[in-house]
């Protein structure tokens, strides 16, 4: 049994494939495995090449894997189902072109959610129809995903989006087939959303299959969510932190995923403002260490 340790391009401050603050996709694979990881997820589609053999030789060239790739997008809103489509597509044939496994399913921050991000009993609420068709349409790029490419699609709860809180993440693991939707879970996200995620891993520890390391800072969380910060300026603000520095505990986190017997990847992921001063090699740096020293050393636990 292994637990393989990547980070993400979000770590480099890479959140949409067209922002010209982006750092060139090639520099962060570079950085990434001289952080010491194994691994690395896909980005925004588009952020890298989607030519296969470009991307692979630069894979190889720094001894990477590709972990998977996020369909970030609107799947609240059905105006943007073509877009919602376009980015699944894209992503899954990515995935597939390089033998990745994980296809995570985010709805992406929502105008009418973003304010309330942190604070679940101000947060507006989607009616009956429109939480099924939300859900229909999660479920439509989680079949495809299987069923067409051959990957583990996985929900991931998200602050600032319409699957961010608690009871919302339980109703739709509960109204949905576990056998074809499974769960990557974003520490961070969980404590942003003002619930434990070790709880939450151990009850859901059958379906989730995918992990994403992140944390928060507790001092910045308790002023945001005092100040009703939004989404956006509670990141510009810091919100989410070094490993070592954050209110997660990742030794109980690797604790309970020894005990269940998980094996796969699980990948750092610390959301940055790139217009801040920020070091992401750094921190990743940082971040690779700190785990080690908690024993995901070298990035496999036996």
């Amino acid at each position: 049994m292994t637990i393989r340790i990547g980070n993400a391009p979000c770590s480099w401050g890479v959140e949409f494939a067209d922002d010209p603050r982006n750092p060139h996709w090639r520099d962060v694979l570079r950085d990434c495995a001289a952080a010491g990881y194994g691994g690395i997820e896909l980005g925004p589609v588009g952020y890298m090449p989607e030519d296969p053999a470009v991307l692979r030789d630069a894979l190889d060239e720094h001894a990477l894997d590709l972990i998977g790739g996020v369909v970030f997008r609107p799947f609240h809103d059905p105006a943007a189902w073509d877009d919602v489509m376009d980015g699944a597509v894209r992503t899954c044939r990515a995935l597939q072109a390089h033998g990745a496994e994980h296809l995570v399913i985010i709805d992406s921050i929502s105008p009418r959610r973003a304010p309330t991000a942190g604070r679940a009993a101000e947060a507006e609420q989607m009616d009956a129809a429109e939480w099924q068709a939300f859900r229909d349409r999660i479920m439509t790029v989680a079949r495809m995903a299987a069923d067409d490419y051959g990957l583990t699609p996985e929900l991931h709860p998200h602050a600032g989006g319409f699957l961010d809180f608690e009871t919302e993440v339980e109703r739709i693991l509960l109204e949905t087939d576990p056998a074809q939707l499974k769960l990557c879970l974003d520490t961070g996200h969980c404590t942003y959303a003002g619930f434990d995620p070790l709880a939450f891993m151990q009850r859901h520890i059958d379906r989730l299959t995918y992990v994403h390391f992140k944390t928060t800072d507790p001092v910045v969380k308790a002023d945001v969510i005092a100040k009703r910060t939004g989404f956006y300026d509670a990141c510009g603000q810091g919100i989410f932190c070094n490993l070592s520095d954050g209110e997660v505990d990742f030794k109980a986190v690797r604790a309970l995923l020894l005990d269940a017997g998980y094996a796969g990847w699980c990948t750092v992921e610390q959301d940055c403002d790139p217009t801040l001063d920020v070091s992401p090699v750094a921190d990743a740096r940082a971040n690779r260490d700190y785990l080690a020293g908690i024993g995901f050393d070298e990035g496999i636990v036996t």
